[in-house]
C-alpha cells in the first residue's frame, strides 16, 4: 500500500477549496441569521432548526472532513474513523431534522424541500460512512467518496442557504414562512 501522505497529496488542492469555501460560507450564515434577528421578523426555534442550523453544520461536517483529509497522519485508521464518525453523526442528524420537519405546524414542506434539507444530506452523510468503510480495502478509490460527499454538502448547503434569504426576501411579514416567523414583531412602548 501506498504511503498515506502519497496517497492524499493529488487531493490537497481539492480540499484546501473545500475547506475554505466551507468556513467563509459558514460565516455568511452568521450574517444572514444575524440579519433576520434584526429584521422586523421573529424566528421560532423550530424553523432556524430546521431550515438554518442544518446547512451550518453541512458546511462544518466539509470544513471538519477537509481537516481531516489535509492532515498529515501517518495511517488511514484515524482519517477512517474520523470521516466515520462525521458521517454517522450527519444521519444522525438528518433523521432529526427528518423528524423535525415533518412536525412543523407553521410551514407544510414540499417535495423540494424534502429533497435539499434531507434526501441530498443523507446521501451525502452515508457517502461518507462508506468511503470510511471502504477506506482500508480500496483506499485509492474511496477517497472519492469523502470529495463526493464534501462536494454534494457546500452545494446542498448554498442552495439551502439561498432558498432561506431568497424566501424571506420575497415574502410579506404579514405571512407565516419556514422560518417559522409570524407577523411583525410588535415593538416595546
Amino acid at each position: 500500500m501506498r504511503e498515506v501522505g502519497e496517497l492524499l497529496s493529488g487531493w490537497s488542492n481539492f480540499y484546501v477549496m473545500i475547506g475554505s469555501s466551507a468556513a467563509a460560507l459558514t460565516g455568511l450564515m452568521f450574517v444572514v441569521i444575524t440579519l433576520v434577528s434584526d429584521s422586523k421578523r421573529s424566528a421560532t426555534r423550530d424553523g432556524v432548526s430546521t431550515f438554518s442550523t442544518p446547512t451550518v453544520v453541512h458546511f462544518c461536517c466539509a470544513l471538519f472532513t477537509s481537516a481531516l483529509m489535509s492532515a498529515p497522519f501517518r495511517s488511514l485508521v484515524p482519517i477512517a474513523i474520523g470521516l466515520g464518525l462525521a458521517g454517522a453523526g450527519g444521519l444522525f442528524h438528518v433523521a432529526r431534522i427528518a423528524l423535525r420537519t415533518a412536525k412543523l405546524e407553521t410551514y407544510r414542506p414540499d417535495a423540494e424541500d424534502w429533497t435539499w434539507h434531507v434526501v441530498l444530506p443523507f446521501v451525502a452523510y452515508a457517502t461518507l460512512v462508506t468511503g470510511a468503510v471502504s477506506l482500508h480495502a480500496a483506499p485509492s478509490l474511496s477517497l472519492y467518496a469523502p470529495a463526493a460527499a464534501v462536494t454534494l454538502l457546500i452545494f446542498v448547503g448554498i442552495h439551502n442557504a439561498w432558498d432561506v434569504v431568497t424566501y424571506l426576501a420575497t415574502s410579506t411579514t404579514e405571512e407565516p414562512d419556514r422560518l417559522g416567523n409570524g407577523g411583525p414583531r410588535k415593538e416595546d412602548d
